[in-house]
């Protein structure tokens, strides 16, 4: 068979673009397969020769594969020849004797051609497959999407393919994404594309049919605890606790509304926005149970454009906008590492000189790794020279653990420092659930959203030394004593229907 399939190649060379046709379409299977073997055997990772693997080679297997019958084309036209003349020239009549398409050599052309069909379509399979991986999507090209990567890596869903967020289903979905994948290629090659790369809720899919394959709103009901460890700028650094208890029910069954109740399906909340970050509302409804919508004015909106407004239903992504790809705030961060026992208290003012260690304005990577490093260690050899000589692995894991924290968060090159991306979980400054619920936003009758704290979660403790310190008794002479009483029955009636 092998010998069958030289002779026929030799055969079929008749010019030297036929010749060239078969060197490149031989070579160029031949690398593939090379390349893939040592792909799947590990030996290759990287993402740029997987582009090369199965874009490059099977477009030049295809060019070469075209050549083939031109160069015959060309040698019909230079000869005069009919195709089934030259055929018998070059292949005799014992190859080509009978009808054409019970010849001997059309079944071999056949067979060729079933083979590179199959090639061809499971080549075409793999490259799908490859691309739509999550560690393409992050390091082919590598200085724009590094940061998205980084921080997907150690996100909650870091075992959720990109596609399957980003990429919608059915092949209109498909083919519009690799048009967009198209786009972005053009953008990266010219330099197009924006500095930070801003976060897409537009092209997103609906979050019914990505968030809500797993996180569906009937499983959201009760409570759920949260303690958040607040460590101090003092010595000692000192450890105070927040602890809410969240009220996540989407509120159906007769069962009391919590912060889901915004997605549940028999509510639905529309709002008007300045521009697609979603931060300064305009306006805001909310359909009730007959199906009139109450709706709620910004009295203290100015005019915009109409390009500049962004109207959109409510859904997952107006507060977990960043589900996955999470920027971390300096001072969580810290505290993370220190509750995680990565930062070591035995070292005086650890929180306070960490939080200024990383929080410098440094201009490149290098910068802040030898300005974190100096400035932990100045601290310690200026302030606590004994300790500096006693605990020096300590300091040396403590900078290694705030050079990850800024490597992982600060990407000077794309633009990204500390806050570039806002979060919208919970209510920093103006942001997450204070973009409606404020005074501002009011209905016809000037009353307002609701904006009590105790709307989504009871408060268990505030920064103080105790988790529960609420739950507690209280101290009719403490000055929190009112403050303390109310959050104490709340919690407990918020267990009343």
């Amino acid at each position: 068979m092998f010998n069958k399939y030289l002779s026929f190649i030799r055969r079929v060379s008749v010019t030297g673009l036929g010749k060239g046709g078969v060197i490149l379409t031989t070579s160029s299977f031949i690398t593939l397969v090379i390349l893939e073997l040592a792909r799947m055997l590990g030996l290759v990772t990287n993402a740029y020769v997987g582009l090369v693997t199965y874009l490059l080679f099977p477009f030049l297997f295809v060019v070469g594969l075209l050549l083939i019958p031109l160069g015959w084309y060309q040698l019909r036209k230079k000869t005069g020849l009919s195709t089934r003349r030259l055929l018998e020239e070059k292949f005799g009549p014992d190859e080509t004797r009978g009808s054409l398409t019970g010849s001997r050599l059309f079944r071999f052309i056949t067979l060729l051609t079933v083979i590179n069909v199959f090639f061809l379509v499971a080549i075409s399979t793999q490259m799908l497959g490859f691309m739509d991986s999550a560690y393409f999507c992050g390091t082919a090209c590598h200085s724009v999407m590094n940061p998205e990567w980084v921080t997907y890596q150690q996100s909650p869903h870091a075992r959720v393919r990109c596609v399957q967020c980003h990429v919608g289903e059915g092949a209109e979905a498909l083919i519009d994404s690799k048009l967009n994948g198209l786009w972005q290629i053009i953008s990266v090659t010219f330099n197009l594309y924006e500095r930070p790369i801003p976060t897409p809720v537009r092209q997103l899919r609906p979050a019914r049919e990505t968030c809500e394959k797993c996180h569906w709103p009937e499983k959201f009901y009760g409570s759920r605890l949260m303690t958040r460890y607040n460590y101090q700028s003092d010595e000692e650094s000192s450890l105070l606790y927040t602890t809410l208890n969240l009220k996540i029910d989407a509120g159906k069954a007769g069962a009391k509304a919590g912060i889901h109740w915004h997605i549940g399906q028999e509510n639905e909340v529309r709002y008007t926005s300045v521009g697609d970050r979603r931060e300064m509302m305009l306006r805001v409804e909310a359909r009730r149970p007959d199906g009139r919508y109450h709706r709620y004015y910004n009295r203290n909106a100015t005019a915009h454009s109409a390009e500049d407004v962004v109207e959109r239903s409510m859904d997952c992504v107006d507060c977990h906008n960043r589900a996955t790809h999470i920027y971390e705030e300096p001072e969580r961060a810290v505290d993370d590492r220190i509750k995680r026992g990565l930062l070591d208290l035995s070292l005086p003012y650890l929180k306070r000189e960490a939080l200024a260690a990383i929080t410098r304005n440094y201009t490149d990577s290098t910068e802040a790794y030898d300005g974190i490093a100096q400035s932990l260690r100045n601290f310690y050899m200026r302030n606590y020279p004994e300790l500096e000589r006693e605990k020096t692995t300590i300091i040396d894991s403590a900078v290694m653990v705030l050079r990850d924290i800024y490597s992982r968060n600060i990407h000077r090159s794309m633009n990204i420092g500390w806050d570039t991306y806002a979060s919208h979980i919970g209510h920093k400054g103006n942001t997450g659930c204070f973009r409606c619920h404020n005074p501002a936003l009011v209905d016809s009758a000037g009353a307002a959203i609701s904006y009590d704290c105790t709307l989504c979660h009871s408060i268990l403790a505030d920064n103080h030394k105790e988790p529960f310190q609420f739950l507690e008794p209280a101290e009719t002479g403490d000055r929190d004593y009112q403050r303390h009483r109310y959050l104490k029955d709340e919690f407990l009636n918020s267990f009343k229907k």
